[in-house]
């Protein structure tokens, strides 16, 4: 197995592109979903590439861990990771010696997540992967430069982002999206369901603010909120730009499908090892990676075919 993961005379992001066009193939649909989210992995000692004490969402908790940001594929087929980078802090990129002999190779340099967001969008832009939106959490949702990369591309997106972020509003100049929803009458709110949970659907309360002046023909942006429906102070906040058609229950949608991410990172690690490895070095972490995504993209494929198959079969009796 470690000779497979870091030195076998295998072409790893080979078998990455051939994961996603594989997950397109079977499940792609134009009104497919790009998920964005990172997953940390627990690991022992400082040796392992980009590991350090750092935030991990996974614990909930500072841990000394690898950060992987990861590219979900997500439509009404199902879902599959298709895409992935390892996060290598500034502590790692800034210390030559000790990238080398965890194998990193000399030309990558530090890349934020956000950035590596970008790359991994860019690379299923650039193979024609189908999608209506693209979605993310906060940590890459406040970050202005890539809501306007995202724009130049005019790639549809829902994005989480803080309460303290600014828009700018038409006529009213630049404002925080918390005080933007605090205006909001009660008719403004709408009760919906994005999909169902453990406990049944998953209702919230949401409303939509358009926003910024300075629409491209056809396209418009909102401020998006979501209110708990328990506790009405509990608010979460999104950047919306899209089709100026676009409907409330539309961007709710969008919003809603990034818990498909969290779904895959679930599968990935109790049913294809996603987190069960000994590999240290740079290569080794994306091969084993991306043989788990591969297990995933198999197991969603055989399991739409046969739900598929299923429903024909009803159809016919």
């Amino acid at each position: 197995m470690q000779r497979l993961l870091r030195r076998a005379d295998w072409d790893v992001d080979g078998v990455r592109n051939d994961v996603r066009d594989y997950v397109v193939e079977h499940l792609g649909t134009s009104s497919g979903v790009l998920v964005v989210d990172e997953t940390g992995f627990l690991k022992k000692g400082i040796r392992s590439a980009g590991v350090q004490r750092q935030y991990s969402g996974t614990a909930g908790r500072t841990e000394n861990c690898q950060i992987g940001t990861f590219l979900a594929y997500a439509c009404s087929r199902g879902h599959a990771l298709i895409d992935r980078e390892l996060y290598l802090p500034a502590s790692w990129t800034d210390d030559p010696a000790r990238c080398r002999a965890a194998g990193v190779p000399p030309e990558v340099g530090f890349a934020t997540k956000p950035r590596q967001a970008m790359a991994m969008i860019g690379r299923a832009i650039e193979a024609g992967v189908p999608f209506a939106w693209v979605t993310a959490d906060e940590a890459c949702g406040q970050v202005k430069y890539l809501r306007a990369w995202l724009e130049e591309r005019d790639a549809a997106y829902v994005l989480a982002t803080k309460r303290n972020d600014t828009m700018i509003t038409t006529g009213a100049g630049e404002s925080r999206i918390e005080d933007l929803v605090a205006g909001l009458p009660a008719r403004a709110w709408r009760r919906l369901s994005v999909g169902d949970g453990a406990h049944g659907p998953r209702k919230c309360d949401w409303a939509r603010i358009p926003v910024q002046v300075g629409w491209r023909a056809g396209r418009a942006h909102w401020a998006l909120a979501r209110r708990s429906v328990s506790d009405p102070s509990e608010i979460a906040y999104y950047v919306c730009y899209g089709p100026r058609r676009s409907t409330l229950a539309d961007l709710a949608r969008v919003a809603g499908s990034r818990w498909r991410i969290e779904e895959c990172f679930q599968q990935a690690k109790n049913e294809a090892g996603l987190d069960h490895y000994q590999a240290r070095t740079y290569r080794a972490w994306y091969a084993h990676v991306t043989l788990s995504m591969l297990a995933l993209a198999w197991l969603t494929v055989v399991k739409a075919q046969a739900t598929k198959g299923a429903a024909g079969s009803d159809g016919q009796t």
